[in-house]
Formats: structure tokens, sequence, C-alpha cells
């Protein structure tokens, strides 16, 4: 089997084993910009971004564009998200584009067809959706996931405060909406080894979770760094799941750019506080 085609919960699970447990979002944000000394523009978004990825790529297990901020800039924009993805997956890096797509029926197979096939220039590792239209609404995107060996991310526990009135709300089962959603992923990762190719989206600043992580699969665990969690609050939050458990950094590595020894440096120190908080 090719390493194309080899899904991605294997591809991950190798990952995080050699490179060490993190990801590193690309979010060119405006003030970010300002802060390497780039315009807010198309050239300053091309710089920052390729600065990023060649400096990484061949060190971390995962980078995490932020389609959105690159979006912003029209088509050309986009361009830059191309070529970005393109560079990190040559350089080795696994990407998850971090979109957050949530629709129904064809509009959802759209979106799938935008990241999970690989004759897409968009096409990535693995994407972030969102199941709150139905988790079944996502069928398009799992289906498509797996047939190109790649993954899916959904929401489930958001680091966002805001997220707890729909995320912890219960269901008429009894269930926390979260629980829905994690024992959905669960079933869909059944049976799967070493780690299942659908994982969830649970942030590391929740203090603790409260519901069952058990799901077979990678759990993306924003909030790290500028958010206000730390690595060595990791086990308190995922407890067993903790190998798993692949938190997501973003302005704690960027803001040491543009020097790329720095950025390297950064994220080197993050992996190895996960590393530590794990043993």
């Amino acid at each position: 089997m090719s390493t194309e085609q080899e899904p991605f919960g294997a591809r991950l699970r190798r990952a995080m084993d050699t490179r060490g447990q993190l990801c590193v979002g690309i979010d060119p944000h405006a003030s970010l910009l300002a802060e390497w000394g780039v315009g807010d523009d198309v050239a300053g978004l091309e710089r920052f971004t390729m600065t990023t990825v060649e400096a990484l790529a061949e060190q971390v297990a995962v980078l995490k564009p932020q389609s959105a901020f690159f979006e912003r800039f029209g088509s050309r924009g986009v361009a830059v998200l191309e070529r970005a993805v393109a560079a990190a997956r040559q350089a080795g890096a696994l990407v998850l584009m971090d979109a957050k797509r949530g629709d129904i029926g064809s509009t959802m197979a759209a979106y799938a067809a935008t990241y999970l096939d690989p004759s897409s220039p968009l096409f990535s590792d693995a994407v972030t959706v969102s199941p709150y239209l139905g988790f079944g609404s996502l069928r398009p995107a799992l289906d498509a996931a797996r047939a190109a060996g790649a993954g899916v991310f959904v929401l489930a526990l958001t680091s966002n405060p805001e997220g707890a009135e729909v995320q912890r709300a219960t269901a008429a089962d009894g269930r926390p909406v979260a629980q829905v959603v994690l024992d959905a992923i669960a079933e869909e990762n059944d049976g799967t080894a070493p780690l299942g190719s659908v994982g969830a989206v649970v942030g590391a600043t929740l203090g603790r979770a409260g519901v069952n992580l058990a799901v077979n699969g990678p759990l993306l665990a924003p909030g790290v760094g500028a958010q206000g969690a730390t690595p060595a609050d990791l086990p308190g939050v995922f407890g067993a799941a903790l190998a798993n458990v692949l938190p997501s950094v973003s302005r704690g590595v960027l803001r040491h750019g543009p020097d790329a020894a720095a950025l390297r440096a950064a994220a080197r120190r993050y992996a190895d506080e996960v590393r530590q908080a794990g043993q």
C-alpha cells in the first residue's frame, strides 16, 4: 500500500511518534504580519506563510493553515494557500486544513471535494468540520476522507467559552451534545488500528473535559500558548487519552518569526514540553 493510500490515522500516529505530538497553526492575521514586519497584503501573506512552511514542515508532525486568513485576500490568497499545502506535504508534514466546514447534501459533498479529493489543489491530509447540522450531515466528508486515506476532525468541545451553550447542552437522550458527537466519532473509528482517522476537537483550556474521550482517534487540542493553556495542563484535561492528543499552537510559535531558527526552536520546545507532560 502506498503512503498516499495509507489511512490518515496510521500516518498521524507515526508522525506523532517520530516528530512529537505537536500541530502548529499557520494563522497569518494582520497583527502577526505586522509583528513580522511584512505587509498586510498578498506579498506579506506569501512571505509569512512560506517562511513558516520552510522552517517547520520537515520538523513538526502537523501544520494547520487557517483558511479564512487566506480567503480574505481573494483568489491570490487562496493561491498562496494552495502552494503552502503542496510544499508542506512535500516536505513531510501532514496538513490539517482548518476550515470548519459544515452543511448538508450536495454542499457538504462540494466541501469534501475541495479538501478531501486528491485531484483538488487544496487537497489536505485532514480537514476540520462542524457537526451542528447533525452528525449525519458529515457523511459526504467522512466517506470522501476514507476513500482518499485522509482524516476529518469534528468539533466537539472547543476552547472558546461561548461553545459551552451548545456543546454542553443536554440532548434528548440525556447525554451532553458533545458526548453525542464523541460517541458518533467512536463508532466511525471502531476496530481501527493503530488510530482511527476521525478525530475530535477538544480544547486544552477546559480544565477537565468531563466527557468520555475514548474515541480511538486523535484529539486536536487548541488553546495551548496564547489562549492560556500549557502542555502541563494536558493530562488534567485528557487523562487516559493523552497519547492520542495533538496539541495545537499558533501564536506561541509564530511570534518568533520571521527567523527560521527561532521558529524551529519554539516548536521544538513545545513538543518537548508535551512529551514531558505525558511521562
